[in-house]
């Protein structure tokens, strides 16, 4: 064992900041981290114990306990539930022979839930030995069992079925269809390698900059930031290294068009770094890619292989001495908290991904304490089109705030799920339309940091004044129970992944989901809503986006179908008393014989 955990560091130059690709490459050849490899690491790297232990413990991926032969993730997102999560579940529980969250007693079969692995679009879906298994059913999941038991390969179970596209090709073999349904500028065909970059060559860092500041593009990961200014700020930043990332961590449940991109169009984004690589004076990029799409990496590497023969990365790009930029992929160890620009660069460096307090931001210091420019995918990829065809092209497109077009990745209670490139400004009730959507109840925008609207409001428009969006849209019909179904969904997945840091998104969510159930069982009173929304103030003081918005599932739906909640509270709650103490010491009582003696 030594000897292979030896291999793994010296293949990472005994780079300390390479942590996380050393655990990840150990957890994969043995299904988890030894006791004798982290004392290796902690020899051979000069690292705490107390340091890699709370890395590990950190990402869901990671684990110090074997987790079998074959181990099975389960999605346990809303979208899965809606395509019959709970009875694939329990098939997998009856035909392995054990619990989820648990390991069979020889080894073998791991069952374990997860959170939103992107497949929203095709649920249930699974991750077994990051191979993903799509559209499960009953009958699948009995087959799949059977021939885990037989012993077939993994890939085996696979090959009958492979998905649409490059899903298809032989370095991804994956069951996964893209389910592109609308195609407009990124998505389309008409694209040449390298075209953006034969025409950056021939201008000054500045015009590059400049020419995305007049597309007026905004970044597409939720949050709208201007992409100039990002770049402005970090080119500024006084002479020395600077790095590029590609936050390609799209955690947010319901959300899986980066997941397209990077099946379909990853040149697009690739060339996209390397334009800021120019535009920065940036020799390095990294593409951060969460674990769940690690079934794309060996494809990815080989797209990065045949751009750098095509001198379209490398030293010297193009022939334009001087221009020098490349770029390698950091794997996820699962946390969606790692979706924040900061949480990312601490999961690159080998660190529990805890946002950073900002101000310093990454332009000014990011990886490695170094100025870092951090962008979505679907971001990247809109530069490329910009400066293949014009800022003004661009900004034909959209609204005067929301220039070009957006992705949206579209799921739940409608006949057409899948990926729609639609042009910012469209309204919701176009969007259910062009899902095949009726009887609809909700419309989760922006999955679960963003808002549930209702009815009143379809005829908003999907822009970044109105409902601005990451791209995640759970739709969600009049036949579900949306607290109980969807709103306690969100809170939990939203305890589940929080780093911890802060005490109110570590303390004060559990008393909301809490107070949920509390009035969701009928128990609830006025004060109970009264405070939910009231605390929704204190969520705003947690240090990242993930802990301000982790609140939002309750508070939007609290502000938007107040009577979902006013109809399960009780009247005059100031009389009715809400502690059973019978109940209480129902379990004591029964433990020593006892009868409770409690006076009327």
């Amino acid at each position: 064992m030594r000897e292979v955990i030896n291999n793994i560091i010296s293949l990472y130059k005994s780079d300390k900041t390479r942590l996380m690709d050393m655990l990840l490459d150990i957890q994969e050849k043995f299904n988890y981290i030894p006791d004798n490899a982290i004392d290796t690491l902690v020899e051979k790297l000069d690292l705490p114990k107390v340091h890699i232990l709370e890395t590990i413990s950190f990402y869901h991926f990671l684990t110090l306990k074997n987790t079998g032969k074959y181990t099975i993730y389960l999605n346990d997102s809303v979208s899965a539930y809606m395509s019959g999560r709970k009875e694939v579940a329990e098939t997998f529980e009856k035909e392995i022979g054990i619990k989820f969250n648990s390991v069979t007693n020889d080894g073998l079969i791991g069952l374990f839930d997860t959170s939103c692995i992107g497949m929203s679009d095709q649920e249930p879906a699974a991750l077994i030995n990051n191979k993903v298994f799509t559209n499960l059913t009953i009958a699948k999941v009995k087959e799949i069992v059977k021939n885990i038991k037989d012993g077939k390969d993994i890939n085996s179970l696979m090959k009958a079925n492979l998905g649409n596209g490059k899903n298809s090709s032989k370095l991804i073999q994956s069951m996964v269809n893209n389910n592109i349904r609308v195609i407009k500028s990124i998505l389309s065909d008409e694209y040449i390698p390298g075209s953006a970059l034969m025409k950056i060559i021939e201008q000054e860092r500045d015009e590059v900059i400049n020419e995305i500041e007049n597309s007026e593009l905004r970044g597409h990961g939720g949050a709208g930031f201007p992409t100039d200014l990002k770049w402005k700020f970090t080119a500024k930043t006084p002479e020395g290294k600077r790095y590029i990332f590609c936050n390609a961590d799209e955690g947010e449940p319901g959300t899986f068009k980066d997941r397209v991109i990077l099946t379909e169009r990853p040149e697009l984004m690739f060339e996209g770094m390397a334009t800021c690589g120019y535009a920065i004076n940036s020799d390095e990029g990294v593409l951060y890619l969460r674990h769940e799409y690690k079934y794309l990496k060996k494809y990815l590497e080989n797209v990065l292989n045949k751009m750098r023969k095509r001198n379209l990365l490398g030293k010297d790009i193009l022939g334009q001495k001087g221009f020098n930029f490349d770029i390698r992929i950091q794997l996820g160890g699962g946390a969606y908290v790692c979706g924040e620009e900061t949480a990312l660069l601490e999961s690159t460096k080998g660190n529990r991904g805890e946002p950073r307090y900002k101000p310093p931001f990454p332009a000014v210091k990011g990886y490695l304490d170094k100025p870092t420019v951090i962008n979505n995918v679907e971001t990247l990829c809109s530069v490329v089109k910009i400066l293949n065809k014009g800022n003004y092209w661009f900004k034909k497109m959209g609204t005067e705030e929301s220039r070009g077009t957006k992705l949206l990745s579209i799921s739940g209670d409608c006949e057409k799920p899948g990926v729609y490139e639609i042009k910012w400004g469209i309204t919701i009730n176009e969007m259910l339309h062009m899902a095949g959507a009726e009887d609809v109840q909700a419309v989760q925008v922006s999955g679960p940091s963003g808002n549930c609207i209702s009815p009143s409001q379809f005829n908003n428009q999907i822009r970044y004044s109105d409902l601005g969006t990451g791209g995640s849209m759970v739709i969600i019909g009049k036949h579900r129970d949306l607290l109980k179904d969807v709103v306690m969904n969100y809170t939990n997945f939203f305890i589940g992944e929080s780093c911890g840091s802060c005490v109110p998104c570590r303390n004060l969510i559990v008393i909301y989901r809490n107070t949920l159930q509390k009035v969701i069982d009928g128990k609830g009173v006025q004060a109970d809503l009264d405070n939910m929304l009231e605390w929704e103030k204190v969520m705003k003081m947690n240090r990242c986006g993930l802990g301000q918005t982790s609140s939002n599932p309750i508070v939007t739906t609290l502000k938007n179908f107040p009577e979902l909640y006013e109809n399960k509270i009780i009247e005059d709650s100031d009389l009715i008393p809400t502690f059973d103490i019978s109940k209480a010491i129902q379990e004591y009582c029964d433990a020593t014989g006892r009868k409770p003696i409690i006076e009327e």
